[in-house]
């Protein structure tokens, strides 16, 4: 079965990075809307750059959480833009041995 990573870009700043992180870790599961299977941050601090990486279990799940996440405003703490917007099909991720 394939998987869909919803990855988007942002220019934001250290206390944007910090809420954005926060607002994630403070939920048990992805808020209502976004059916995602995981989530991953990945931030450059020195660039002012961050990706958020956000999986999803079928094509469907993706468009349903696109929606619920296209809505959603940035964090209010620090400044935040987003950049762009990219979808994939994931096709192999695998452990290093």
């Amino acid at each position: 079965m394939a998987e869909y990573a919803r990855v988007v870009t942002f220019d934001a700043d250290d206390a944007a990075i910090n809420a954005l992180v926060d607002a994630i870790n403070s939920e048990d599961g992805p808020p209502d809307g976004i059916p995602a299977k995981r989530i991953t941050v990945l931030a450059d601090r020195s660039a002012g750059k961050v990706v958020v990486d956000v999986r999803f279990g079928s094509e469907e799940d993706l468009q349903t959480g696109a929606k619920t996440l296209d809505a959603m405003s940035p964090p209010p703490a620090g400044k935040m833009r987003r950049v762009s917007v990219d979808v994939y099909e994931v096709m192999l991720e695998r452990q290093a041995p």
